[in-house]
């Protein structure tokens, strides 16, 4: 394992473990190393200083706990978790029906309530088209994530 020090294009810095120097090349031009902060996926290795231990002792003194990955960091990532929270709690999940059931909601063929989904973007744009209300979400289903 190798522990980079990486930097987006918005200059936020982080730091992540890759199996090597090539998986970090593989992941990286297919787009899947991203900016915790902004998501951003145009990032580069940091200037980053080498950590050698004299002693095993040593070592086991200066080991840092990692952040936990599972729990928001910035304000930002936790005022998402909180709508995501919302959204999913409050809202039915239509998946890829979701063009099919705004519009039937919207023409008065199906109860109104609050529904999100997917659509593809000529979907999304005629329903705007045709004045009814959608908008991107800013995270992805529970159903879609691992």
């Amino acid at each position: 394992m190798i522990r980079y020090t990486l930097k987006c294009r918005d200059d936020h810095v982080f730091e992540s473990w890759f199996q090597s120097a090539s998986a970090y090349d593989a992941l990286r031009s297919a787009g899947h190393v991203a900016c915790p902060e902004c998501g951003g996926t145009e990032v580069e290795k940091s200037l980053m200083a080498p950590q050698v231990q004299a002693s095993r002792k040593k070592a086991q003194a200066s080991e840092q706990k990692a952040p936990s990955l599972r729990e928001p960091a910035s304000p930002a990532e936790k005022a998402l978790a909180e709508l995501k929270k919302k959204v999913e709690s409050n809202s039915e999940y239509v998946g890829m029906k979701f063009a099919a059931e705004a519009r039937k909601m919207h023409e008065g063929g199906a109860p109104e309530r609050s529904i999100y989904g997917e659509a593809r973007i000529d979907e999304a744009k005629k329903l705007i088209e045709d004045g009814i209300p959608v908008a991107p979400l800013p995270f992805r289903p529970a159903r879609k994530s691992n």
